[in-house]
């Protein structure tokens, strides 16, 4: 039974009486042939609704042989109110099948919170997809990678353990993923196949052969705590990509699947080897077959050619596998959500994702079908029926033009008093952001600077993660970066008594580590004449978390023609800190738009109190932000920056600086539905 899972999880439920043993024994033997070896299509009542013929090699749906073709879409990656547009839209191109990840980190913000409402709405997400059509891969991880912010794992847990050793046999580790999994599983019982729902699989971490750890000890409990929940109404899986180390994700008596894309479909059956290495039996499954990529700020935006997909799509299909294409719908890494990525060979350091998960998928950001989804749709209807859905996508709409007043400065008295969370805390050295238990947003370091021995001096802050704005008595004098290496500049005598480094979480790394502190975590100096370095503490810490909801309290307060000094209004740098910039448009039709900040720096845009995510044209490919046409409201609307580095102000003239509302996004510099061909 080393091939498969569903005999194992099928008897394993099974227990001898002490009376008439022997007669249960024979039946618990053949239920065992029955599911993992036979090519019968009988069901019975021990028969789970969904399991596997590794006589056939295939999966079976109440008894019969069942194949699928699967999209990814997250649910925490487009509003609520858009859920059954976007799962219809994926209906129509004859998908039968939905996959999705669930966020631990969402759910459970803080130690002991939990949050199921909105865009955290996972049951009712699942029950419209039920309404729709689908059968649900449901992917709990509880590290589930994604693009997300510590792939999907909470910040506090580092809080509370500072070295903890998350995805591993650690009992503090072990003691939390049990205390979150008794707080999800439960919810979702009712919509397991065998309870009459429709997740026909639940998966059981997430790419782990790819982990340092390879902890079988680990992947054993996740696999028992998992089915403790799920009671073989489910079946189990792992996924792993297709090299030699598949074995460290291989889990005993799960079944395993294998994911990749079209730049290695040419050696399909070299990686239908590596799966059958670790199963030697049962159907083939891609569960992550990629039509499009992910882009990370500062390269060039990621493009898949639509035939090419199309045809890799038929290729994997002519296996008679099952699929699941990753990402059917991408969406959107709203607010603070996008991760980051790190390159372990040390050639390229840190990337910060972009905020679109756009990740070039079937369907555009704003759940727009494509030339790629309709060469898609072509291939699946050869295997599948396509259903007959009219589709009725949101107009993208052009506002223009919206003047913005530049209304207070984050350093600020009034900046502090307004959006600093808590009272500053002294310690010795910096405090990280999961020391102050703050999810993102940004940090203030503040500290007496002694008197300089050198001018001009170099300050070194070593282990930045990952950007501070250098700023000497509220005066910038530069920036440090993680992502361009760059930890010193220099500091001349006489600038001022104060040090500040204000610096931003651009995102915490997703794939493999996911234990990406933020902060200063080294040593901040000073050169001196003797060549050697003086440590600078006596450190305060001021909390920024930027959360929508404080950032609303604020504008609401504001009172009529608020605005800064002219003097600093005036500004194009913003030499003495953040600036939050405010504005309103008129909206007379409702429907989808981008904000376009073109020509501004870097920052965090809020429309109506939502935080739409990270703009930062300076660094692009990406330029616009997508606002959904579910946040807006015929009448005005409200618009927030809060802007890190620059506006985009080309006089030092009365008139405002602004920001665009388009009708088309710019991605890639340009016109991204051009790029895509979308209609």
């Amino acid at each position: 039974m080393s091939g498969g899972s569903g005999g194992f999880r099928c008897n394993r439920k099974l227990t001898l009486a002490m009376s008439g043993g022997f007669i249960i024994l024979l039946i618990a033997l053949t239920v065992g042939l029955y599911v993992g070896l036979s090519g019968s299509n009988d069901v019975t009542e021990e028969t789970p609704a969904f399991s596997i013929d590794h006589q056939a090699n295939t999966f079976l749906l109440n008894g019969k042989p069942f194949r699928y073709v699967a999209g990814s879409f997250h649910y925490f990656r487009a509003l609520p109110e858009a859920w059954r547009n976007r799962l219809r839209t994926m209906r129509a191109a004859g998908l039968n099948a939905l996959d999705t990840y669930v966020e631990w980190s969402l759910h459970n913000p803080h130690d002991g919170e939990y949050n199921w409402e909105g865009i955290a709405d996972l049951v009712k997400f699942l029950e419209i997809a039920q309404e729709e059509d689908f059968y649900i891969v449901l992917r709990p991880g509880p590290y589930i990678c994604a693009e997300r912010d510590n792939g999907g794992l909470p910040h506090w847990l580092f809080t509370k353990y500072p070295d903890i050793k998350v995805r591993t046999n650690d009992p503090r580790y072990i003691a939390e993923v049990s205390k979150w999994y008794a707080e999800l599983m439960p919810r979702l019982k009712h919509l397991l196949i065998g309870n009459g729902g429709k997740i026909i699989m639940v998966q059981v971490e997430n790419e782990y052969a790819a982990y340092y750890a390879c902890d079988h000890d680990y992947l054993n409990w996740l696999r028992d705590e998992t089915d403790k929940y799920v009671e073989n109404k489910a079946l189990l899986f792992t996924v792993d990509i297709p090299n030699e180390r598949m074995h460290c994700g291989k889990i005993d008596n799960v079944f395993a699947t294998t994911d990749f894309g079209i730049d290695r479909i040419h050696e399909i059956d070299q990686i239908w080897k590596y799966l059958r290495s670790v199963q030697p039996t049962g159907p083939l499954v891609n569960s992550e077959f990629y039509p499009g990529w992910l882009t990370h700020w500062q390269e060039m935006n990621q493009r898949r050619d639509p035939q090419e997909v199309a045809s890799a799509l038929k290729t994997i299909l002519s296996y008679n596998a099952s699929v699941n294409l990753y990402m059917f719908f991408g969406g959107t890494n709203f607010g603070f959500t996008a991760g980051a990525n790190y390159d372990l060979d040390g050639s390229i350091g840190y990337t910060a994702d972009i905020t679109s998960y756009d990740y070039d998928a079937v369907m555009d950001e704003a759940g727009g079908v494509t030339k790629k989804y309709e060469l898609v749709k072509q291939v699946i209807g050869e295997v599948l029926e396509l259903p007959s859905i009219v589709l009725n996508p949101a107009k993208r709409l052009a506002y223009g033009k919206v003047e913005l007043t530049p209304t207070m400065e984050l350093l600020s008295a009034e900046g502090r008093a307004a959006l600093a969370k808590g009272a500053p805390v002294k310690s010795a050295k910096p405090k990280s952001f999961e020391e102050m238990d703050q999810y993102s947003g940004l940090l203030l370091y503040e500290t007496p600077l002694p008197s300089l021995d050198l001018d001009p001096t170099l300050l070194q802050v070593e282990d930045l993660r990952d950007r501070a704005h250098v700023f000497v008595d509220q005066q910038l004098v530069g920036t440090l970066s993680r992502e361009a290496r760059i930890y010193a500049l220099p500091l001349s005598k006489g600038w001022g008594s104060t040090l500040q480094l204000l610096v931003e979480n651009q995102g915490r790394i997703n794939y493999d580590r996911a234990n990406d502190t933020k902060g200063i975590f080294g040593k901040v100096t000073l050169q001196l004449h003797n060549g050697g370095a003086l440590p600078l503490e006596d450190w305060t810490t001021t909390a920024y978390p930027l959360e929508a909801i404080t950032i609303e309290n604020w504008r609401q307060k504001l009172p009529e023609n608020a605005a800064l000094d002219s003097s600093i209004a005036k500004q194009r740098l913003l030499r003495s800190g953040p600036i939050l910039y405010t504005g309103s448009f008129q909206v007379t039709e409702v429907g989808d738009t981008y904000l376009n900040p073109a020509g501004w720096g870097k920052g965090v845009a809020y429309v109506n109190g939502f935080n739409l995510g990270r703009y930062w044209p300076l660094g692009g490919p990406q330029i616009t932000l997508y606002v959904p046409n579910e946040l807006l409201k015929v009448g005005s609307n409200s618009l927030v920056l809060i802007e890190y580095q620059r506006c985009n102000k080309t006089t030092n003239g009365p008139e405002l600086p602004a920001v665009q509302f388009d009708a088309v996004a710019q991605l890639d510099g340009e016109s991204s539905e051009a790029q895509k061909s979308s209609y």
